[in-house]
């Protein structure tokens, strides 16, 4: 959605609300006291209330609004705005461009539509084809945070990165290429074995083939997918086998330096979550604002 599209379609907090409540009613209102999903809309309360036990249930409340005392017509231009390019925007920035007082508030939004993206992904798991590495992440110090390659610093963090990878071949030539499809990161509190184990089962289907280089923490791998294919970590792996991981890699490393600044290691999962929602949704063009508005609506919590 361009901004144009937006003002026109959204000029007022009441045309926001209308859409949220009608976002909300497609993922389906469940009652917090019995559960029942059945309700009746409150006009003049702006709440649902519920047919069986006659417990209301607010426009925000259950979605990642909850608790929130902006404007939905905020939160609507911060998912404008963080879905209008593919580099993002730091919450600086967006504070400027909604003339907000306070920087903390629009940084716990933006962390909050973030945790959105991440639930939405949680629902899926790779399947097929995925390769499977490790990125290097350094995490902000006191004074600066450079993000670079390899793990040649103490506070570097890793990340579990997963591709899923599907082989296609040129009936004509013959020539065999990989196109990518989705994108998993996971941020690892330890270089263990028992991580990249809990992050194979939580993300990757069990009838899946993965690969992957001969790290020593991948050797459980095989247990919990149907085939796990190793080799030896070499330039020619980098190029082909593995290469939409190292591409992942690549890009988030850059998104996140030319972005964002100063990043913890506890908030950096957001940020990956928010890299790879828009990195599986690079073809959903104006469609993109629509689709996080219905993961905002959604009752995750």
């Amino acid at each position: 959605m361009t901004i144009l599209e937006f003002t026109e379609q959204f000029p007022t907090e009441s045309s926001c609300r209308d859409d949220f409540k009608l976002q909300r009613e497609k993922e389906g209102i469940f009652c917090k006291k019995c559960n029942h999903t059945a309700h009746y809309w409150l006009k003049g309360k702006s709440q649902w209330e519920c047919k069986s036990c006659k417990f209301r249930t607010g426009l925000k409340s259950g979605s990642m609004m909850e608790n929130s005392n902006l404007p939905v017509r905020t939160w609507y231009l911060a998912m404008l705005f963080m879905t209008f390019t593919k580099k993002g925007i730091s919450a600086k920035e967006l504070q400027r461009q909604l003339n907000h007082n306070r920087y903390d508030t629009i940084w716990s939004l933006m962390h909050r539509i973030r945790n959105a993206m991440g639930n939405r992904d949680n629902l899926y798991t790779l399947n097929g084809m995925v390769e499977f590495d490790e990125g290097y992440y350094e995490i902000a110090t006191a004074e600066h945070i450079k993000l670079k390659r390899g793990k040649g610093s103490q506070k570097q963090q890793n990340v579990a990165v997963m591709a899923e990878s599907v082989p296609l071949e040129d009936i004509e030539t013959g020539k065999k290429i990989k196109s990518c499809r989705y994108f998993k990161m996971k941020a690892l509190d330890t270089h263990k074995t028992d991580s990249i184990d809990q992050v194979i089962q939580e993300n990757v289907d069990q009838k899946s083939v993965v690969f992957s280089d001969r790290a020593n923490t991948y050797f459980n791998i095989s247990d919990y997918v149907d085939t796990h294919m190793s080799e030896k970590s070499t330039k020619e792996t980098t190029a082909n086998t593995l290469k939409w991981v190292h591409i992942a890699i690549s890009n988030a490393k850059r998104n996140l330096l030319g972005v964002y600044h100063k990043i913890k290691g506890k908030y950096l999962q957001l940020y990956l979550d928010e890299f790879c929602y828009k990195l599986n949704r690079r073809y959903f063009g104006d469609r993109l604002f629509d689709r996080l508005v219905l993961a905002v609506a959604k009752s995750y919590w």
